[in-house]
């Protein structure tokens, strides 16, 4: 079998700007183009086409004309990836002791921009409930219940400029589609610490979540059991913000 680390990239420019990554990241200090041109063995032009692209998306930074370094983009790309890590390892088995006690899918989340991903879902054919959205699959904040966690999180101003952005597209009828109503109910879920998602995002199914945050106090996921609309008790809210504490703890948060 191939070593995947071995394996060279199909597009060329990409198989050049991992070399000028891997120069970048063997130095502290910034490099400049005519370095970065001799060890990667790339023409002094294309490095420096290459490197202008990287340098817009924020991947590389350019201190100064001519010299280069690795940008902040990649921290903070590191810092998600960590995170997911982190909160996945940590969250597994609470997460499995909640699906049994609820026999229900229970689904650990986090933000991407306006959406929500699922990065771990533990579910059994006793829930009674098909999953449409599989692990790696999103939905927008506003129709999912951990998203209304990190929608409640944000200032209003924040929260204004996502329903612009998004013109607060509805996927059912019950979908909330207007400023003054998502408002409304993100006014709740701060007082209450939990968020609900009452067939907004697929008619008959029902959630509700709550948050988990890092170290810092950083909402860094949510914790959500979801289940068939007759078949959610409301003692479950509970529970999910008990288990999403444990989770909490365990990634260092005191609060």
């Amino acid at each position: 079998m191939k070593d995947p680390l071995s394996a060279k990239p199909a597009i060329q420019v990409l198989e050049r700007s991992f070399a000028l990554f891997d120069v970048l990241a063997a130095h502290q200090q910034p490099v400049a183009l005519k370095q970065l041109s001799a060890e990667t063995g790339l023409h002094p032009s294309t490095a420096h086409r290459i490197l202008n692209d990287l340098v817009t998306g924020g991947f590389v930074d350019r201190p100064q004309a001519g010299n280069y370094r690795l940008g902040m983009r990649l921290l903070e790309l590191g810092n998600l990836v960590k995170a997911r890590l982190d909160v996945r390892e940590a969250a597994l088995g609470p997460m499995r002791e909640l699906h049994r006690l609820t026999h229900q899918p229970v689904n650990l989340s986090m933000r991407q921009g306006d959406e929500i991903v699922y990065v771990e879902r533990t579910v059994s054919e006793q829930s009674g409930m098909q999953v449409v959205r599989a692990v790696g699959g999103h939905a927008p904040l506003h129709l999912t219940s951990v998203g209304k966690l990190f929608l409640a999180a944000d200032d209003p101003q924040r929260v204004r400029a996502y329903a612009t952005r998004t013109g607060l597209a509805g996927h059912t009828r019950n979908s909330i589609t207007d400023l003054a109503r998502l408002e409304r109910e993100l006014a709740a879920v701060r007082r209450l610490g939990v968020a609900r998602d009452d067939e907004e995002l697929e008619l008959g199914v029902r959630c509700v979540a709550a948050g988990i945050c890092d170290d810092e106090g950083k909402l860094v996921a949510g914790l959500s059991v979801s289940a068939p609309a007759d078949r959610l008790e409301d003692s479950w809210a509970e529970r999910v913000r008990a288990t999403a504490q444990q989770i909490s703890k365990a990634l260092g948060y005191g609060g």
